[in-house]
């Protein structure tokens, strides 16, 4: 099929009842102006920030005293703010459906085993964990942290926490227990609840022996939460302060959120650099409420009662993202296991017997499904879905193909993009826009996106240059954990292109409006769509005497990111297959899975710039046939012939 051919057109496949429509009729009347489709109404929300977010407010039903700004301005683009009089608990939107008896969240693990929660027991388990948290001294801009599966009491963690004005964060299981300190030890909770283990392909991973080792080096906490999710009551011993969850809850009363301001924080997450421990990015409530209402009521036009899915770990940003989906009164359907198990179609037959609305999923999925031959629509009935989302690496033009041939015709297929820093998108889908294959369909509203080249101008259409965002958008985080002078947060952000958020993702503009991406421009690895820092691997890597340096990317292989590992060993040593088992071994154990290289490579030299560092950017350009960029920079820039023949390899 030709790329200029639409592949999915709103008003020929469905009936154009988006909530976008709905919304820029009400923002037309309310503001006196003609916006005839999405395109006048983006260009409006970002000339007039203000009127789109307070009208956004209202149509979203946000629950809480949104003051009489809705905008101030400033002239730092990071210093700006939304909202800045209002008085507000996110809780208390994220649980204000009507319908007590209906389900808030479906669970689902990959053995078989469901269960249903519904909005009325999801309060109720909300406001007694609270009181548990209460009663052992958290309070306000504490933290708590869950080392949990996509499980329920994760999202019941996060509310009662969010409803004390308490900070929540949280990684998953499979998390090594160095991965995990060097993310919770930074932000020094006062609890942790934690589960006995989790399952993933057929097998069941007890975690407490590893919970043992990183509550001991947490001294911060008070308590340990352990909740039962392989074993009906799983031993404590050996743990101190620590309780089984039915244990801690304290049903004392209802829930009563305490009303914080907008800018409140309320997420801890990581976002992983080339050097030192992954970076806490501090987020702010209402900020990021705002922006997954935007997102999900208009951009993915989630109404109340629909069933939303997202295929993630609490370890990834579309954790947040689904528990946000709350706020739009969805049910929200929680999977733990593996994507694949025990069939690549197991999801889809879960779609199937929920009634999945939304199904959201990462390309590396789309394109295990197309490589398989496997055929949902066939299979399948799907008659409840109307949106895939994908979202972790771009998704190619032959997996737009499959999913309209081979899963459903008619359905919305949205490829979105953002990141961790945000916790949402910059470019997503558009319910009333037609689909184009390989495209994202355009800008989030409100977010000011461009293209700029290497001199910071606007690109032309068509040419690749950086995705930036020009102006204040309210899920810029509130900064960095312990950044006090936000020195840090300036130059992740800002110090390219002074005054403009550089988010570093390559991407090029279409004739369409819409965005193709063509992958990381920093290097900040990628695969399977979850990103992940160097650093967390150099770690590992350096721990072993027989290397003496070494240098980590992600290479674009069949539309995924794998990670490569180069080292220059020490001595005349070799690399031998029993020394790579042992470096994947630690890197699997100390960080996650996801962190183990694809290949490991022995080269003999690394390339360093004169001070020393690294230079992950430019192997990075030489394996996948770019021009190096500031070869001048470089102590040895010989050393970068070394990575010619990767694309040969493995």
């Amino acid at each position: 099929m030709p790329d200029s051919a639409a592949l999915w057109i709103p008003s020929r496949d469905r009936v154009a009842n988006a909530a976008m429509t709905a919304f820029r009729s009400a923002l037309s009347e309310r503001c006196g102006v003609e916006l005839p489709d999405s395109v006048a109404l983006h260009r409006f929300s970002i000339e007039r920030p203000g009127d789109f977010w307070s009208a956004l407010w209202d149509f979203a039903g946000v629950v809480g005293d949104p003051g009489e700004r809705a905008f101030a301005p400033a002239a730092r683009m990071r210093d700006a703010r939304f909202f800045p009089d209002a008085t507000l608990n996110v809780v208390d939107t994220l649980l204000s459906a009507t319908d007590d008896d209906a389900p808030a969240i479906l669970a689902a693990r990959e053995d078989g085993e469901r269960s249903a929660m519904t909005w009325r027991e999801l309060r109720a388990k909300v406001a007694a964990t609270a009181h548990g948290l209460r009663e052992v001294g958290v309070e306000r801009g504490d933290v708590v942290a869950g080392w949990l599966p996509n499980i329920p009491e994760a999202y019941v963690t996060a509310l009662a926490a969010a409803s004390i004005g308490a900070v929540f964060t949280s990684t998953s299981p499979d998390f090594g227990v160095s991965g995990v300190l060097d993310r919770f030890g930074q932000v020094r909770p006062k609890v942790l609840v934690a589960a006995d283990g989790y399952v993933y392909a057929g097998r069941a991973h007890d975690c407490l022996a590893r919970l043992r080792e990183v509550a001991a080096a947490l001294p911060s906490l008070r308590k340990v939460v352990v909740v039962p999710h392989l074993a009906d009551s799983p031993t404590t011993r050996g743990l101190p302060n620590s309780v089984l969850w039915q244990s801690f809850l304290r049903d004392k009363a209802p829930l009563a959120p305490a009303p914080l301001p907008f800018d409140a924080p309320l997420f801890v997450l990581y976002s992983s650099g080339t050097t030192g421990v992954p970076k806490c990015i501090v987020h702010r409530a209402g900020g990021l409420l705002l922006t997954l209402l935007k997102e999900h009521r208009l951009h993915c036009d989630i109404r109340a009662g629909d069933r939303v899915f997202y295929y993630t770990t609490t370890g990834w940003m579309m954790w947040n993202w689904l528990l946000g989906a709350l706020a739009s009164k969805a049910t929200i359907v929680v999977y733990d296991g593996s994507p694949a198990h025990p069939s690549a179609n197991s999801l889809f037959g879960l779609a199937d017997d929920l009634g999945i609305t939304l199904f959201g999923t990462s390309a590396k999925f789309i394109d295990t499904l197309r490589k398989a031959g496997a055929r949902p629509g066939a299979d399948h009935d799907l008659r409840a879905l109307r949106t895939i989302t994908s979202t972790g690496s771009p998704l190619s033009a032959e997996n737009f193909d499959y999913v309209y041939e081979h899963v459903k015709p008619d359905v919305h297929l949205a490829s979105i993009s953002g990141g961790t820093d945000i916790c949402g998108c910059f470019v997503l889908g558009d319910p009333t826009r037609p689909v184009y294959r390989g495209e994202i369909q355009g800008p989030a509203l409100g977010m000011a996106v461009d293209v700029y080249d290497e001199q910071g101008r606007p690109a032309p259409v068509g040419a690749t240059g950086e995705l930036v965002c020009t102006k204040p958008f309210p899920s810029m985080p509130l900064g960095f954990w312990a950044d006090d002078d936000g020195s840090r947060y300036e130059a992740a952000y800002f110090a390219d292109f002074p005054g403009v958020w550089r988010h570093g993702d390559w991407l090029a503009r279409t004739e369409h409006g819409g965005f193709v991406i063509t992958g990381r421009s920093d290097a900040t690895l990628n695969p399977g769509g979850v990103r992940i820092g160097t650093a967390d691997i150099y770690r590992q890597v350096e721990l072993f005497p027989e290397i003496a340096e070494s240098v980590v990317i992600g290479q674009d292989v069949g539309g995924d990111v794998r990670v490569v590992l180069f080292v220059k060993m020490a001595d005349d040593r070799q690399l031998s297959d029993e020394l790579v088992g042992r470096i994947k071994a630690a890197i699997r154990t100390n960080c996650s899975p996801r962190h183990v290289p694809a290949l490991v490579v022995a080269v003999p030299d690394v390339p360093r710039t004169r001070s020393g560092k690294l230079v992950e950017l430019a192997v990075r350009d030489v394996v996948h046939g770019r021009p190096v960029r500031n070869t001048e920079a470089l102590a040895n820039p010989e050393s970068l012939e070394n990575f010619k023949d990767l694309p040969q390899l493995g």
